[in-house]
């Protein structure tokens, strides 16, 4: 031992080397689980091992430099068994570390992690073979210290320097070179570490450190390699501090990221409203041309025929009252032709049945009537009993049941359809599934009828599910949350449905 240092210096160096290590793995427990990169999270958790069992090593160290007295032999081989089981646990853990960062996926680095218990082992395997041989004297215990720092503190080291080099090229891949550059004053500390500040151990028998110890060092550079291992300690500690800044600016990026991610979600959202406003005011135009055609058509010159008859009647009354009878028939009847026509008309554009006999009546007779004109075949299930609703959610629920069946005529070429409207005690839910020749989920884009029953369903805090792939035909869930009270619109979808005349039709 060189007594040209004080045992006051040796406690202070101690001190900070212990603090340097036990700062690191305290601010690791503090920020190291904000980390996106789960390989990298996982990985600081030894480390941070590290950091907190090497301080207190060292602190020990400190202790007894600060004139602590141990005073039988049994006191002396615990206080010594624990510094052995603390420096040893310490780099198993940093060799954990290393070998983490060193591995891409988290299935490698499980089985990367059979390395520190390998070196665990041959740790182990010499210190017993060295209890057998000789007794626990402050001279084996010395080469005890030297050899973990040789089997285990060397290779650790080293594997949490090349880990750092990974890293570091990590951070540059991301754009974060700020930070790959503290990754490699880390690495190049922790390789000083492990080289230098592990080699020049305290002397014992075992070699090299019958030659190459703290007392050559302290020869050659006036001054303990335990001030190296505390400058390095604190470079290490500064620099793992500095980088894992890197998960506040990563934080940072991902919240920019989903902002501009909202953002063009919300330009997109935005361009398919303007959209599918234009085409539904087409439709609405497009609507009252055909009913204004079909009065002028239909009702029109009924009523232009009507007219007129009455007038021939008037003029033939008086001179041929037989003729003015059966003139009078053809009228009742053609006025009967009329009336049909236009109930027809009324409910087309909305069906009486809804208002009189509820939403599960007025969808039966909507399909009942689709089966008369198409070759369709209809399953229709009514589940759980059937409650009133407001107007707008009853309306909703089924114009996107007429939406469905119309996608099913145009496009599907089906056969058999399946539709199933379920009342559930907090909501109510229709499914409309047919065998037709089905899609590609991502054409629903194009298909502003999907688009506007998705609009709907979300108008009521609703969920909308489209489920297909070309040959198995199309799948359509809805479901609305109803308390059996009140609906809750969402604002904003109310404002364009109300623009559009679409909650009511």
């Amino acid at each position: 031992m060189d007594y040209t240092i004080s045992n006051f210096s040796y406690s202070l160096i101690y001190f900070f080397y212990g603090l340097a290590f036990f700062s690191m793995g305290l601010a690791i427990i503090i920020e190291g689980n904000r980390s996106a990169d789960e390989r990298l999270r996982l990985s600081l958790r030894p480390l941070a091992a590290f950091g907190f069992i090497h301080g207190i090593h060292e602190w020990m160290d400190m202790f007894e430099h600060s004139g602590m007295n141990l005073r039988s032999d049994d006191w002396w081989l615990i206080w010594n068994g624990i510094k052995i089981g603390l420096l040893a646990f310490s780099f198993i853990s940093l060799a954990g570390f290393g070998f983490s960062l060193l591995n891409p996926n988290l299935n490698i680095r499980r089985l990367a992690l059979l390395a520190p218990l390998a070196l665990t082992g041959i740790w182990g395997f010499f210190i017993f073979f060295l209890s057998h041989q000789y007794s626990l004297s402050y001279s084996n215990y010395s080469i005890v210290d030297v050899w973990t720092r040789y089997s285990l503190g060397i290779p650790a080291a080293i594997t949490a320097s090349v880990g750092m080099v990974v890293q570091q090229r990590t951070f540059r891949k991301a754009g974060m070179a700020k930070f790959g550059r503290d990754a490699l004053v880390a690495s190049v500390a922790f390789a000083w570490y492990g080289i230098i500040g592990q080699i020049f151990t305290k002397p014992s028998r075992l070699w090299p450190s019958t030659i190459v110890n703290s007392e050559l060092f302290l020869f050659w550079f006036n001054f303990p390699i335990q001030l190296l291992r505390t400058i390095l300690a604190i470079i290490v500690s500064i620099s793992v501090i500095r980088f894992m800044q890197a998960f506040e600016t990563e934080t940072q990026h991902q919240i920019e990221s989903l902002q501009e991610m909202r953002m063009r979600e919300a330009e997109r959202r935005e361009a398919l409203r303007v959209e599918l406003f234009k085409r539904v005011i087409a439709a609405q135009e497009a609507e009252r041309q055909r009913i204004a055609r079909e009065l002028h058509d239909e009702t029109g010159q009924t009523l232009t025929a009507i007219g007129l008859g009455l007038r021939g009647i008037t003029s033939v009354f008086s001179k041929d009252p037989d003729k003015a009878l059966v003139n009078l028939g053809k009228l009742e009847d053609l006025t009967a032709e009329s009336i049909d026509e236009l109930q027809r008309m009324i409910s087309n554009l909305r069906p009486a049945h809804l208002d009189d006999l509820g939403l599960a009546s007025a969808i039966r007779w909507y399909v009942g009537k689709i089966q008369k004109q198409f070759d369709l075949k209809f399953i229709f299930n009514v589940i759980g009993k059937e409650f009133s609703m407001p107007d707008p959610l009853s309306t909703a629920i089924y114009r996107m049941t007429q939406e469905s069946i119309t996608n099913i005529i145009k496009h599907a070429s089906a056969s058999n359809v399946i539709i199933e409207l379920r009342y559930e005690e907090d909501q109510i839910s229709l499914f409309v599934s047919d065998d037709g020749k089905g899609m590609k989920i991502d054409t629903k884009r194009d298909s502003w009828g999907l688009l506007g029953m998705s609009e709907r369903t979300a108008l009521f805090g609703g969920d909308f599910v489209l489920d297909s792939t070309p040959g198995n035909g199309v799948q359509i869930r809805v479901t609305i949350p109803f308390d059996g009270n009140e609906i809750k619109l969402n604002s904003e979808l109310e404002e364009k449905f109300l623009m559009e005349g679409s909650i009511n039709d």
